[in-house]
């Protein structure tokens, strides 16, 4: 495994952790930690979005010529998420337990087949194709402030 899959992929069990916490929160009715799980958990999901929508994606596209392909495939799969989120975030602010596990069961399932397809597919072509550029595209992800895309208001 290279060092882009392994930076990438450990962000991916960082981020699912954090979600099944949630889920445990929400599931005991303890919203005020639920609700900071959440927020750490959608923070650092939209920071791993950024990092590969904004680094990742085009450095892979430039180098291979590949602009409709897998990368096209996981920016559409990134916003099927963003749009879960905004559900998610009305059921954690109503303390909706049933509506809120409901959405994070979607969430979860395509959660995990993004990741695999992720995983055993873009990140190794990504490893192969940028292998001379890795650590500078891992520094470069590192330097990513959080998405300015999601505020908590």
């Amino acid at each position: 495994m290279s060092h882009i899959s392994q930076y990438l992929s450990a962000e991916h069990y960082h981020c699912d952790s954090l979600f099944a916490e949630t889920e445990n929160a929400v599931a005991e009715s303890r919203w005020e930690q639920a609700t900071s799980l959440y927020d750490q958990f959608h923070r650092e999901t939209e920071q791993h979005f950024q990092r590969e929508e904004e680094v990742l994606f085009p450095a892979f596209e430039q180098t291979t010529g590949v602009a409709a392909g897998p990368t096209e495939v996981m920016r559409g799969e990134h916003r099927q998420m963003r749009r879960l989120f905004s559900r998610l975030d009305l059921a954690l602010a109503s303390h909706n337990a049933e509506q809120f596990l409901g959405e994070a069961e979607t969430l979860l399932t395509l959660m995990q087949q993004h990741n695999l397809k992720e995983e055993n597919v873009l990140y190794r072509l990504a490893s192969q194709a940028l292998a001379s550029e890795a650590q500078s595209l891992i520094d470069k992800m590192q330097s990513l402030e959080t998405s300015s895309l999601w505020q908590k208001t």
